[in-house]
């Protein structure tokens, strides 16, 4: 599968009107259910891919601030939540996890607490094979899409994530009294 057609998936299910990663994943859900099982299978590999080239320290540092702390699993789910808002969104955040502070949502929630999570985004595949098949999802052996937590910077230490991240501590750690 095709970067553009992964894409286009999640941009159909997100097309014409907001709607929430529970949504944008049942959108998604039923319109690769009207794939082959193999193009199903081919898009569910490929959002490995994506995790894989999402998972990087200073995102996961970016998780761990706006979601007021973010464990393994926790990761996945926010970068399913930002695959929810699209392919710009997931790149844009990437190259600068910092850019994350721009996002009106974000800084909403540093007032508010929300927290951005998404896992059913994560089941999309799953979701549809299902209902192309009646059977799971076949498995194969899936990359490893993040770095091991052991061997993460330290993410309490607020110089470093200033360092890292200085628009998203500017919104979510306390300044000193």
């Amino acid at each position: 599968m095709r970067t553009d057609d992964f894409w286009a998936i999640i941009g159909r299910a997100t097309a014409d009107r907001p709607a929430s990663p529970a949504e944008v994943a049942k959108r998604a859900a039923a319109d690769l259910a009207a794939h082959d099982p193999e193009e199903i299978v081919a898009w569910a590999r490929h959002l490995d891919k994506v995790m894989v080239a999402s998972g990087t320290q200073d995102l996961w540092a970016a998780a761990y601030l706006i979601n007021g702390g973010c464990s393994d699993e926790g990761f996945d789910n926010f970068r399913g939540w930002l695959i929810a808002h699209g392919r710009e969104a997931v790149a844009r955040s990437v190259r600068s996890p910092d850019s994350l502070a721009d996002v009106p949502a974000v800084r909403s929630a540093a007032d508010s607490g929300a927290v951005f999570e998404a896992e059913e985004v994560l089941s999309i595949a799953n979701d549809a094979y299902q209902q192309a098949t009646g059977s799971e999802l076949p498995v194969w052996d899936r990359p490893v899409t993040r770095p091991d937590a052991n061997d993460l910077w330290d993410f309490d230490n607020e110089e470093e994530m200033q360092r890292r991240l200085p628009k998203l501590s500017a919104l979510f750690l306390m300044p000193p009294e």
